[in-house]
């Protein structure tokens, strides 16, 4: 759990919000003058989707000869 102040909130709000997208942090405390005040959290909507190639790996099915046309595409499209 980290606790920053208002001003830090504001100023790093961004970096705020990516540490707990990220999951570094949970929940994060802002405090005015050093006493908490409200906690910074995810919404229970929040559902980030993986952006990482081969997420879907083994949802679909890809034929072996995948690449047997390679050539006569690549001549209509003018290569």
């Amino acid at each position: 759990m980290t606790q920053v102040n208002v001003l830090e909130a504001k100023t790093n709000l961004s970096k705020l919000l990516q540490m707990l997208e990220e999951g570094v942090e949970d929940v994060i405390v802002i405090a005015r003058n050093g006493t908490p005040i409200a906690n910074l959290t995810l919404t229970s909507a929040h559902n980030p989707t993986p952006h990482f190639i081969g997420c879907r790996e083994g949802l679909y099915d890809i034929p072996d000869d995948i690449d047997a046309d390679n050539d006569e595409i690549a001549e209509l499209f003018g290569a």
